[in-house]
C-alpha cells in the first residue's frame, strides 16, 4: 500500500520554535524553527517511509472563519518577529527538497490537509498527517493517522483510532467535539462546556453527547464532570468535520 505524508507547515514551524532553545547561524540569524521543522520532517520520512510527501501552509489573508466570526483569533498574541523571519527559510528548505506545496486563499492549512486526506483515501492511499496540532485528531480514520511530538522534536507519537480511544476513551468520530467543549482563548471562540485544561472532562462530555452541534446545544444542561456509562464504546456515524465534508480542491503552488 502506497503511503502519503502530509505536513502541517505552520504547526511544525511553531513547534520547532517553542520546543527548541535559540539556535543561530554563524551570522547570528535565529533558525531554531527551521531546524525543528527539518528534524520532524526527516523523522517522519524515516518512520513512515512515504511514497509521497506534501506540505500546506496558512496564507496571511483572512479566511472564511473571519468572515463568519469577526473576532476569530483576535486575542492571539502577535507572532514574534524572529519566528516570522524563519518562514521564508522553511519555504526555501521545502523548495530544495522538492516537496509540493498546497495552499488555498480563504482557507487554513488544516482545511487543505483535511481535504487532501479525503482525496487520498479515495485513491487508496494510507495517509499520515505530521503536525503539532491535536485538533487534527478528528481526521483520523483506519486509513489516516496523525504523527505529533510529545516533547522537543524527536519524541514522536502516532495516533490511530485505537490510540485515540486509549487516550481519550473516544472513537475518532466524536473527537471533533473536543474543540467545541474546550475553551480556546487564542482563537477567541466561545467554548461550550468549560472543561479542565487537560481535556479529560471534554472527552467524557463529547463521548456522552456526540457531535459539536449537540455539545453546543446541551452544554448548559449536562455536567462536563459527569462520566457517562461506557463512554469508551460510543461512536458516531457522521464525521462533523468541516474539512472532511469540504468539496474544495486545494491549489498546488
Amino acid at each position: 500500500m502506497e503511503r502519503l505524508m502530509l505536513l502541517d507547515g505552520n504547526g511544525l514551524i511553531y513547534r520547532g520554535y517553542f520546543a527548541l532553545p535559540p539556535l543561530t547561524t554563524s551570522k547570528g540569524e535565529l533558525v531554531n524553527a527551521v531546524f525543528g521543522f527539518c528534524s520532524i520532517v526527516l523523522r517522519g520520512i524515516q518512520d513512515i517511509r512515504p511514497d509521497y510527501v506534501a506540505v500546506s501552509f496558512d496564507l496571511p489573508a483572512p479566511t472564511f472563519r473571519h468572515d463568519r466570526f469577526a473576532e476569530y483569533k483576535a486575542t492571539r498574541q502577535k507572532m514574534p518577529d524572529d519566528l516570522r523571519d524563519q518562514f521564508p527559510k522553511v519555504r526555501e528548505v521545502v523548495k530544495a527538497l522538492r516537496i509540493p506545496v498546497y495552499e488555498m486563499p480563504g482557507f487554513e492549512a488544516d482545511d487543505v490537509i483535511g481535504t487532501l486526506t479525503v482525496q487520498a483515501e479515495a485513491h487508496g492511499l494510507d495517509t499520515t498527517i505530521v503536525t503539532g496540532d491535536l485538533d487534527m485528531l478528528q481526521l483520523v480514520t483506519e486509513r489516516t493517522r496523525l504523527m505529533t511530538t510529545r516533547s522537543g522534536v524527536q519524541n514522536t507519537v502516532i495516533y490511530d483510532p485505537a490510540r485515540i480511544e486509549e487516550r481519550y476513551s473516544l472513537r475518532p468520530s466524536p473527537v471533533s467535539g473536543l474543540p467545541a467543549g474546550r475553551p480556546t482563548p487564542a482563537f477567541a471562540v466561545p467554548a461550550g462546556a468549560g472543561p479542565q485544561p487537560d481535556g479529560r472532562p471534554a472527552a467524557t462530555f463529547a463521548a456522552g453527547i456526540g457531535s459539536p452541534p449537540s455539545i453546543v446545544l446541551r452544554a448548559s444542561t449536562v455536567s462536563s464532570a459527569r462520566s457517562p456509562p461506557s463512554a469508551g464504546r460510543r461512536s458516531m456515524s457522521d464525521r462533523n468535520s468541516y474539512s472532511r465534508n469540504s468539496r474544495m480542491t486545494a491549489s498546488r503552488s
